[in-house]
């Protein structure tokens, strides 16, 4: 894991630390079909003081075909879970919001046994306004590929995908394609998806339809949701 900078950072020096960061971040094929894909996501107590963070590993076992004219999915296998919780340091920020959510997600992958090949993470890649959400961030600070996989729009604009499981349609910030909102799910609200690091966006539309098994949500992040719940 890499040392990228400190966290106790003003918002300036935050913002400053996104922007430097946002160049060094991969848009590169991935090198090989991923057989282990964890899922990362994490939540606060309600008054705020506290954060907690779950990785989950699946195995990829197999796949399933999908229904006529939909992709299929993976087939899955729970390896591990672990999960992590530290005191709340920095504040809610728009935009900022990797600096308060990333220190938990870290040491939670610290205490893997596994090694995933990719980290599919409840939150934002480039789909950011600097280029640098939550999956982009600790992308770099994995050196691992990352995929952001959010529930709802930070910024950027689009037309409504299809409504079976499998359309998209390009997420644009003026004329730059920095997303695609996916329909994992016939007829169900898409959720927006894009790169964190070291993997193209083809990559990132494939995975999250291919781990999305039953639900809206694909799997990894699904049951990283459920567990950190727990743990509120």
């Amino acid at each position: 894991m890499r040392n990228l900078h400190e966290w106790n950072l003003s918002f300036a020096e935050a913002r400053r630390v996104q922007t430097r960061l946002a160049g060094e971040v991969e848009l590169v094929p991935l090198k090989e079909e991923p057989r282990l894909i964890a899922g990362l996501d994490c939540a606060f107590s309600k008054d705020g003081k506290r954060m907690f963070a779950a990785a989950v590993v699946l195995k990829v076992t197999g796949s399933r075909p999908g229904r006529a004219g939909e992709p299929g999915s993976f087939e899955f296998e729970r390896v591990e879970t672990v999960s992590a919780a530290q005191e709340t340091k920095f504040p809610y920020i728009p935009g900022l919001l990797s600096f308060r959510e990333a220190p938990a997600c870290l040491e939670a992958v610290e205490r893997l046994t596994t090694q995933p090949d990719v980290f599919m993470i409840d939150g934002q890649g480039v789909a950011h306004p600097r280029r640098l959400g939550l999956a982009s961030h600790l992308g770099l600070f994995l050196d691992k590929p990352t995929i952001g996989c959010a529930k709802s729009r930070l910024i950027g604009t689009f037309a409504e995908p299809g409504r079976e499981k499998g359309a998209y349609s390009p997420l644009r910030d003026g004329p730059e394609v920095i997303g695609a909102v996916v329909r994992t799910r016939s007829r169900v609200k898409p959720i927006f998806v894009s790169v964190g690091h070291k993997c193209t966006l083809e990559d990132a539309i494939r995975l999250a339809l291919a781990c999305a098994t039953k639900y809206r949500i694909p799997e990894p992040t699904r049951l990283a949701h459920q567990a950190v719940s727990r743990l509120r």
